[in-house]
This record gives C-alpha cells, structure tokens and sequence, in this order.
C-alpha cells in the first residue's frame, strides 16, 4: 500500500486543505501505471482528531491491503461536516468537491457500489449525515460510537473549547433539519429513496450510548435495516481499533485481493 500526505487549496474552503490516502499499489500496476479503479472507503475523524488520527492509532492500511481497498481521510476540524453558519461550507466540501478532486488525481471508482464511508464520534455523526444526504453516492455507511443525536450532544456533551454557534448559530434545537440524522432517516424513508447498507457499533460505557439506542430504535420502528452492534467499551481508540477492523470486514466488497 502506498501512503500519500496530501495538501491542496480547496476551492470551496478557501484555503489550504490536509487529506491522508492510503492507496493500493505494486501488484495492481502495470508498467503505464494502474489497471483499475479502486474500491474507495472515505474515513472520517472525530472531533480532536485530524487526517492522520487513523493511521497513528489503528491498523487501517493493513486491513485495507487485505481487501484492496483505498482510504481516504480528510481533515475538517471543529465542522461536524457542516455548512458552518459562521465559517467555512466543509459539508459542500466533503460531499462534493474532496470526491471529484482525488478522483481526478488518483484510480479511484466513482460508482455508488464502490464507495463507502465510515468515522468515529463526530466522524460517525458525519458519515451518517453524508449517506442519508447523499444515498446515491455511497453502498454502505459506518457509524462508530457516533453523535447520532445533534441536540442531545450540543446540550450535554459539548466539549471544551469547542463553540458550536460557530457551526449551527444561536439555534437551539436542530430538530427537523439537514443536520438532524432523525429527519434525514425518516425523509428518505418516507420518499422510498433507496439507501445504503447502514452499520452502527458503540460502547456500553460511551457517553453517547443512550442517543446511539435511541437511533437504533427509530431506524428499527421505520423497518430500516440497519446492522447493530454493542459490547463493552468506552469513547476511545482501543475500541475503534477493534470496530474499524469489523467495519472492513461488513463493507460490501464484491471483489477482494487474493
């Protein structure tokens, strides 16, 4: 696997940009270069994190050579992979711009079926944002001890040095926006929009445990199928480690490396 530290001016962020890539190589060349475009995992951090928080504490390149699968891992900073009300558009960033940009520079698939997308805490609130948003993009989405309840996490779990009016503004309660994952569900349910393969694990002992069963229960009482899994664990990276490995395994990959 080839590991690529990217940095480029984003158009849509104004400003210089920190993308992590890791990229199967050797065997899957040929002497001009790849033969194939790759099955594409975009991995999103949480929020203390940046791009390289992945590949500093789990195992990820090596499940990736595994399956032959690419990762990408951008940097967003304090966003939740949101418009900002005050600052910067990371969610058109994201969702738009960052796709086409390492696609054009990379041999990496643009059909649904070969893409997926995962995080961890605000990095699961992201990915579930991006695949309910977006279901047309993705074949799969993976939650790992994610903010699944926006309004719950900006009453009760709000970090320090943290400022959430700089995302969403003055408002108080999200519910029944783009940026509730409970309306994004139910939106698409209710116009039978085709979805991707959902996955959700947390810990017994996260702080956001409760708001993860609330999710669980709600996608459960719209008959969304949904992959749920719990065991003992806090908000932490030897529990992530062990999900991200997991989450590799349940990506619906049609083709392996042998």
């Amino acid at each position: 696997m080839a590991l690529i530290k990217l940095n480029f001016k984003s158009k849509c962020l104004a400003m210089q940009i920190d993308v992590t890539v890791i990229i199967p190589e050797n065997e899957q060349m040929s002497s001009t270069g790849f033969n194939e475009k790759f099955k594409t995992l975009y991995l999103l951090h949480g929020l203390t994190n940046d791009s390289s928080i992945y590949t500093r504490y789990t195992n990820i390149e090596r499940y990736a050579s595994d399956k032959n699968l690419a990762v990408v891992m951008p940097s967003v900073h304090h966003s939740f992979y949101t418009d900002m009300k005050y600052g910067h558009p990371y969610f058109t960033f994201i969702s738009e711009e960052l796709p086409n940009f390492v696609r054009n520079l990379l041999p990496l698939s643009a059909n649904r079926e070969d893409n997926f997308v995962a995080g961890h805490s605000m990095g699961g609130y992201g990915t579930f944002k991006l695949a309910l948003t977006k279901p047309e993009a993705f074949a799969a989405a993976a939650s790992m001890s994610g903010v699944m309840d926006i309004n719950y996490f900006l009453q009760d779990g709000v970090f320090e040095g943290f400022n959430p009016k700089s995302i969403y503004g003055d408002v108080k309660n999200l519910a029944g926006t783009e940026n509730d994952l409970f309306y994004l569900l139910e939106k698409n349910v209710k116009n039978k929009v085709p979805l991707p393969k959902l996955f959700q694990i947390c810990g017994t002992e996260d702080f956001l445990y409760e708001s993860n069963i609330r999710f669980r229960d709600f996608a459960n009482k719209l008959n969304v199928e949904l992959t749920y899994v719990e065991k003992p664990g806090e908000h932490e990276w030897g529990f992530w480690e062990d999900a991200i490995k997991r989450i590799v395994e349940w990506l619906p990959l049609s083709s392996e490396a042998e």
